[in-house]
């Protein structure tokens, strides 16, 4: 079920948000919740339902793997951090990467082993990457929320559940425990709709028309003079970015109908003027989890350009493999480490 079609504006969405504020009102903010992660599983389970036990069981076992960590200490408690965080991302490989990993290894060794034909989860990198945060800092005692319900909550929200933003708990799961929360607020409801209704217009209107004028003229390459290629490839750019935009607006308006405020992802990349603006300002969420927990714990910029050069490059890396499992956005992360090297050491800084 999609942001834009008509099942979810004028039925799914409309009916969640009235039966969470009766419920609410007559039954309690904790029955609230439960029906919001009931409305959020019955969202994700729209488009593949056997996948909801894959979601249902990551919930499940990452927060009992957090509270192994919590209660330990020594090497017990490294011990249990490290079973959460390779533990979730060999799930993540398994189902991103296998057949990508499959295809190396026959073309290297010249091999012929079967590809596994694995069907990507949906939103899997999302709620993959928002658990290992929440391990990690369980692990260095940033975590203080120890509610089950908010963490379901927290993870399978379903507004920003398949494209993000990439949200964090210490940004989230208090405001599950504010009980101001559970009363209709019509300002938030009224810049809720104004916030999606820009969204969709960037979708539907924009979105979608530069993606006719971008396959058209990918469809054909060969036919391609300078002009029609330019404009195939500026058409593409807006594409993608008014399809990630549009829908990361329209995932912020849903999220404050609930009174549940959601952090920006996108503030004008195209205005930028360098690259590490340009990263500061496009898919923002995406970029502060790099910087936090992979850019950061490596070393950051701490210990000397030439190291800081290194933990630029893995993460630019992995952050283009991270967008999918093909060499191209491996050579795409590898681009883009090269024209940051041209100007500073790299998008962060801590």
């Amino acid at each position: 079920m999609l942001f834009n079609s008509e099942a979810f504006i004028f039925a799914f969405l409309p009916f969640t948000l009235v039966a969470f504020f009766l419920v609410s009102k007559y039954l309690g903010y904790s029955f609230a919740k439960c029906w919001l992660i009931v409305a959020s599983l019955f969202f994700y389970g729209f488009w593949n339902p056997s996948y909801l036990v894959l979601i249902v069981s990551s919930v499940v076992i990452n927060f009992y793997l957090s509270r192994c960590i919590l209660v330990s200490s020594g090497w017990i408690r490294k011990l249990w951090a490290s079973i959460g965080v390779v533990s979730n991302l060999l799930v993540l490989s398994y189902f991103k990467y296998m057949d990508f990993i499959i295809i190396n290894i026959n073309d290297v060794f010249e091999l012929n082993f079967n590809l596994m034909n694995v069907v990507l989860p949906l939103a899997i990198s999302f709620f993959t990457f928002q658990q290992i945060s929440f391990l990690l800092d369980s692990f260095s005692e940033k975590v203080s929320e120890q509610s089950f319900l908010n963490y379901v909550l927290y993870v399978t929200f379903f507004p920003q559940l398949i494209a993000g933003p990439i949200v964090h708990h210490s940004e989230m799961m208090p405001q599950f425990s504010q009980h101001f929360r559970r009363k209709v607020n019509w300002k938030n409801i009224n810049i809720g709709l104004l916030l999606f209704s820009i969204g969709l217009f960037k979708k539907v209107v924009l979105a979608d028309t530069f993606s006719v004028w971008a396959d058209t003229g990918f469809a054909q390459p060969e036919a391609l003079k300078m002009i029609s290629a330019w404009q195939s490839s500026l058409s593409y750019t807006l594409q993608l970015y008014f399809d990630f935009s549009g829908y990361a607006d329209m995932a912020i308006g849903i999220a404050l109908m609930f009174n549940i405020q959601l952090p920006l992802n996108f503030n004008s990349p195209y205005k930028s003027l360098t690259i590490k603006d340009f990263w500061r300002r496009w898919h923002m969420t995406l970029s502060r989890w790099l910087k936090d927990y992979l850019y950061i714990p490596l070393g950051g910029n701490r210990n000397g350009r030439a190291l800081a050069i290194r933990n630029v490059i893995i993460t630019f890396l992995l952050g283009g493999l991270w967008h999918g499992a093909a060499w191209t956005f491996v050579v795409w992360g590898a681009a883009w480490c090269s024209f940051s090297h041209s100007s500073d050491v790299g998008k962060y800084s801590d």
